[in-house]
């Protein structure tokens, strides 16, 4: 019998010569269909060859994010006045740019952060934020800026602040102010595009990339969207 369903089917009892009206489908909402999964199919291919990345090379290296912030930008006295001072910076809002040059990886970029002062005499602490710069060239070997980098996401190391006190030197007073110190660490990853045959050689897509350029690569990185400022 078949297993389609068919509305209204007439059946015919042939003893009684009576007739009623049959479905097949008790409950036509819960039909089952069976679907055929479809094959895959190998894929045609100009040449035997395939595009892989090669490692250059992977290194865990740190930066150091640095800023100092004189105490005339914050309305306070003098040191002694300060009692504590906590800095928390943001990662999600973080900055960072990186270029390759011959045989070095260059990272340069802004790390946002929270900056809470306790002051004597003042019952709230004066909190601001503010951009700390940071910076960072790491020897790679090899490398040629036409490789391909990837870094991990930053981690945090350490946070320090420093009291810096002003100095009078021949006449000239240097400003007195906070040092704050980030130490950021990531892993830097470096590979290369190259072509590999059915015989397991290898040939370099671009066979000049490492080709020493006659005048130094410059690089011009745009601010921020809030400006990096305090």
């Amino acid at each position: 019998m078949s297993s389609k369903c068919f509305k209204n089917v007439t059946v015919v009892d042939k003893k009684s010569q009576r007739s009623h009206h049959h479905s097949c489908c008790k409950n036509e909402a819960t039909c089952k269909c069976n679907f055929k999964k479809r094959e895959l199919k190998p894929a045609k291919l100009d040449s035997d060859c395939f595009l892989v990345n090669s490692l250059v090379g992977t290194k865990s290296v740190q930066k150091v994010a640095e800023r100092f912030i004189p105490l005339t930008d914050l309305g306070i006295p003098i040191l002694g006045d300060i009692l504590s001072i906590t800095v928390t910076p943001d990662l999600d809002g973080i900055t960072r740019n990186a270029r390759i040059i011959e045989d070095k990886v260059v990272n340069m970029g802004l790390i946002p952060a929270t900056v809470s002062i306790s002051v004597l005499n003042i019952d709230l602490p004066i909190t601001f934020t503010t951009s700390i710069p940071f910076q960072a060239h790491t020897d790679f070997p090899g490398a040629c800026p036409q490789d391909m980098l990837q870094e991990t996401p930053f981690e945090i190391e350490g946070i320090f602040t420093q009291q810096v006190p002003g100095l009078d030197v021949a006449g000239v007073v240097t400003l007195s102010g906070i040092l704050i110190k980030v130490i950021l660490r990531t892993t830097i990853t470096v590979t290369r595009s190259v072509i590999k045959d059915a015989e397991g050689n290898l040939c370099d897509v671009d066979p000049n990339r490492c080709k020493t350029q006659g005048t130094p690569p410059s690089f011009n990185f745009p601010a921020p969207s809030n400006g990096g400022t305090i």
